[in-house]
């Protein structure tokens, strides 16, 4: 693990080197001395204002991985209608949840496109629901909370059933 000071010297490293490149040069970079050496490559694609870089060792195929990011950026682009940075930004989970179906362990899982935003959708249909569902129980709990009920009788005998109602306020408020 690398301390925050060598993450964000490895960000500014990277964008350094990225954006100062000309667009009509290969989209592939060896590796430099603070990120691995030249067994490691960087391997981008730039998007109007967005730069994807995926780092990379020598065992990966740059038109393989190119191709990810062509299929991740398509997704992105499904999901949230003309991605920009503000997408990024503020749904930075999501976009982690589209590149986690994507990529596990360093290993492509799923390279479909329509197969990831369908799997996208089930997650946010999933979230919604459970979202509906705690507010549901929220709003249950206080309407109840806000009734005016008159007090509750403690004892009640009916003939020959009885009935004794434990007292309320001894439970725990949730």
């Amino acid at each position: 693990p690398q301390d925050r000071g060598a993450q964000r010297q490895i960000i500014r490293e990277t964008f350094h080197l990225v954006s100062k490149r000309d667009e009509n040069v290969c989209n592939f970079l060896e590796g430099g001395l603070l990120m691995g050496g030249s067994d490691n490559k960087l391997i981008y694609r730039h998007y109007a204002t967005l730069y994807l870089v995926f780092y990379v060792d020598s065992s990966e195929t740059e038109l393989g991985i190119l191709d990810l990011i062509q299929v991740f950026v398509e997704t992105l682009e499904k999901c949230f209608e003309n991605v920009c940075e503000l997408d990024l930004i503020f749904h930075v989970d999501k976009v982690h949840n589209i590149l986690a179906d994507m990529v596990m362990g360093g290993k492509v899982l799923e390279a479909e496109r329509n197969e990831i935003v369908t799997q996208t959708d089930a997650q946010n249909k999933l979230e919604k629901s459970e979202a509906g569902l705690a507010g549901a129980l929220a709003r249950a709990v206080s309407a109840v909370k806000n009734m005016s009920l008159p007090e509750i009788p403690r004892n009640s005998n009916t003939g020959d059933i009885s009935i004794k109602v434990p007292n309320l306020s001894s439970f725990k408020k949730i």
